[in-house]
């Protein structure tokens, strides 16, 4: 059977390839696609090639092929609906509609235990924020934050919207937010935030102002701008937690590490989703923080969060949107139905 695939060739270069979707055997089971979703963030720095040539792929993500040297299939938000099982598979049944870890594809074979079954109350199409809402998630956990703790999110993207919803429901006091897009920063304040800053207005000063000189306890970077790191040290209280969310890939980041940093003993701590906090371990897992995912799915706003749906024929002109006018878009699915 005949499979479509989505390859980048080259930097901000698509094409699609044919390949073939044996019947699946034993523990795999047969999945058609319904939607994809596509990263503003890691998968754009691939499309861009701005992430350097000899890293390798992450293994633990194994439907990816090819390099970062290009080309490369690339992706991690795929839903989509069972439509043939293996002899050995226990779990699932025919129709099931899932998550997996998958790029672009029109239909995949996979083990039964790569897919993660949505629950029936959710939309299709809100499974594609599946693996976003991890790494959102996993934020949390690093970051630590408290009841009645001021947190400050600097990017107002995907990822900081659902931090902004997130840090509400861990008890924080005061939320702000800041994001160069005016109108992310109208969803942002709709979603939890208190207050909402341009990156321009020096928002450092505006935190210190609203908590009384303090800062704000947790600031965490989920922006993608190098430049944004620094604004964000500036806006940490004495002892405060930066939790850098964002992968800059080949970009440099130049801080100023002379002035608040050193004597406010700020603390930089990098959040990536491939690995739990150490110190959780013990009693958190994989399977703990997908858990607390899908209970989440229907709890929060995530239809907000989808600016435009692109057939999968078209996912050329939904990446060209992305990247020429960002200030347009949210969230870009991809449909296959």
């Amino acid at each position: 059977m005949k499979a479509r695939s989505l390859w980048f060739s080259s930097p901000r270069e698509i094409e699609f390839r044919e390949e073939e979707a044996e019947p699946p055997k034993g523990d795999e089971i047969m999945v058609e696609t319904l939607y994809s979703g596509i990263s503003h963030g890691t998968e754009m720095l691939v499309y861009r090639g701005d992430v350097p040539g000899d890293l390798e792929l992450d293994p633990s993500l194994i439907t990816m092929k090819g390099s970062f040297r290009f080309p490369i299939k690339y992706g991690y938000s795929s839903v989509g609906r069972v439509v043939e099982l293996g002899a050995e598979t226990t779990k699932l049944c025919c129709g099931d509609v899932i998550f997996v870890h998958h790029p672009h594809q029109t239909k995949y074979v996979i083990p039964e235990t790569m897919a993660v079954k949505l629950p029936q109350d959710v939309s299709p199409m809100l499974g594609v924020f599946v693996a976003n809402l991890e790494a959102a998630i996993n934020c949390l956990l690093d970051s630590e934050v408290r009841l009645g703790e001021s947190v400050a999110i600097f990017g107002q993207g995907v990822m900081g919207l659902l931090i902004t919803q997130l840090v509400r429901k861990c008890g924080a006091d005061k939320v702000f937010t800041v994001d160069r897009i005016e109108t992310r920063r109208v969803v942002s304040r709709k979603l939890g935030a208190d207050f909402t800053f341009d990156p321009d207005n020096n928002p450092a000063q505006a935190i210190r102002e609203l908590t009384d000189g303090i800062g704000a306890d947790v600031v965490i970077e989920a922006s993608g701008s190098p430049d944004a790191l620094d604004s964000a040290i500036k806006s940490a209280a004495f002892q405060g937690l930066v939790v850098v969310l964002s992968w800059y890939g080949t970009k440099p980041v130049t801080l100023r590490l002379g002035e608040e940093f050193h004597r406010q003993r700020i603390k930089i701590k990098s959040s990536q989703v491939s690995h739990l906090n150490s110190a959780l371990t013990p009693r958190w897992s994989i399977k703990r923080r997908m858990d607390v995912v899908l209970k989440l799915l229907p709890q929060l706003n995530l239809g907000e969060l989808i600016s435009d749906v692109f057939p999968f024929e078209e996912a050329q002109a939904a990446y060209d949107k992305i990247d020429k006018t960002p200030e347009e878009v949210l969230q870009v699915v991809l449909d296959y139905v």
